[in-house]
């Protein structure tokens, strides 16, 4: 099918603006995701929490996020995108608001619960709708565009936060996200669409000369059990587990305090280096995506990521270093080699039906938020074994010893994920289900 050229702009347009409006709400995500790593010394101090308790609060995001992945998953291929991401960024603006406001440790806990579970639906839902709107065929490279964008709320989250916090409280900063989130609801529920077809255009398969993928038409209950039984599904769930996991455990939480800790650095100093490593991450992403993309591969990609992974975690471990580019090299290198995980999602896709995609993404998706749901409390937990009772205002301080328990575990679970990605199955970038001719991707 054939549009006029201004038809095709506003298709761009529309393109283009939806995106940019989803992106918007997946940037509060990772914000929420990784604050806590630069607020860890407020948190502790505000709510007299050990450890292991941090740990618990932080995770609590990461409980019901990795609890909510399948549901996300039926709700993007059910109701679509427009439904789910202003639904979702409704309940994490109550959340985070309520977060902010919190002067008990259970409040708090709840406010996180909220948050967690607004923002759940978000990258799902935005993922399901760049297969509607960007052809199969630059999946990888728009995957990792959108993880790069994403990871901008990342990198405010680590040093632009903590310069933010010298002039305001960590308080106001949660409760003004929770304003902007409620704004980011209505611009999805005014002007998202799901579909190109739900704005009265033609799908991308249309455009580029194919028929148009077929509708579903069993109940999405069967559907969902045919993407668990999928075999090939598996492998990638296990890579997002074991690499991304263990990432976001370490930048999300426990980073700056080791930085703070081993090195007297102060929270701005040591938010750098969680920045690095979001920075690599965002970075990796879009390089990687765009690797697959360009090699027609999927699996090389995913297996180096993962080897690369593991010996970052172990330089991290057995290198000597410290505050300076050593350290900055280090962060950035952990967050560069676990960018492969992005396409983790095309290659989970690609080995089911497209009408179950958002299902397929949201399983290997759960691999990730159960890996760093696990780790964030473990570390910590690792943390306590060997503390040896330091206090300053009433926050635990942790030696480089206790640091490193919790580095063999991360280490740990980045092996496990290159295991798993010897099994991952090559797709050659097309949906192995389907047969037919290629067209112009647009």
């Amino acid at each position: 099918m054939t549009l006029s050229p201004a038809e095709l702009r506003r298709f761009a347009r529309l393109r283009w603006g939806i995106f940019a409006i989803l992106i918007a709400a997946y940037m509060t995500v990772y914000f929420h995701r990784m604050a806590p790593g630069v607020v860890a010394a407020d948190l502790m101090a505000a709510f007299h929490a050990s450890g292991a308790a941090l740990g618990s609060l932080a995770a609590m995001y990461y409980y019901i996020y990795t609890a909510m992945q399948i549901p996300a998953g039926v709700l993007a291929d059910t109701l679509g995108a427009r439904v789910g991401v202003a639904l979702g960024a409704l309940v994490a603006g109550a959340g985070s608001t309520l977060f902010g406001l919190a002067e008990t440790f259970e409040a708090a806990s709840l406010g996180r619960f909220l948050v967690g579970l607004g923002v759940s639906v978000v990258f799902v839902g935005l993922m399901r709708s760049n297969t509607q709107w960007f052809s199969e065929r630059r999946y990888g490279s728009i995957s990792g565009l959108t993880l790069f964008l994403g990871n901008i709320g990342s990198i405010l989250a680590a040093g632009p936060l903590a310069v933010l916090l010298t002039a305001t409280s960590w308080r106001n900063v949660f409760v003004g996200m929770g304003v902007l989130s409620v704004g980011i609801a209505l611009l999805s529920a005014l002007f998202v669409r799901s579909r190109p077809e739900d704005a009265g255009l033609p799908s991308v398969r249309e455009l580029e000369g194919l028929p148009p993928h077929p509708e579903r038409h069993r109940h999405w209950l069967a559907d969902l059990r045919g993407v668990f039984a999928t075999r090939a599904v598996w492998p990638s769930f296990f890579v997002m587990f074991g690499v991304t996991g263990s990432l976001f455990a370490f930048a999300g939480l426990w980073g700056v305090p080791l930085m703070r800790d081993c090195f007297g650095l102060d929270r701005t100093g040591a938010s750098y280096y969680t920045t690095a490593a979001l920075a690599g991450f965002a970075v990796g992403c879009v390089v990687m995506g765009w690797l697959s993309d360009h090699l027609g591969r999927r699996r090389p990609v995913i297996l180096g990521a993962c080897a690369l992974s593991v010996m970052a975690w172990a330089a991290l471990i057995l290198l000597p270093w410290g505050p300076g580019w050593s350290g900055l090299t280090l962060y950035a290198l952990l967050g560069l080699t676990a960018g492969g995980f992005v396409v983790g999602y095309a290659a989970a896709k690609e080995v089911v039906a497209p009408g179950v995609a958002g299902m397929a993404i949201a399983l290997v998706n759960t691999g990730l938020f159960l890996g760093a749901a696990i780790m964030q409390p473990a570390f910590g937990w690792a943390l306590d074994l060997t503390w040896d009772g330091t206090l300053v205002e009433g926050v635990r301080r942790y030696a480089m010893a206790d640091y490193r328990n919790g580095l063999w575990l991360s280490a740990g679970f980045a092996l496990l994920a290159l295991v798993a990605a010897f099994r991952v199955r090559e797709t050659r970038c097309r949906n192995v289900t389907l047969v037919g001719a290629e067209g112009r991707a647009v």
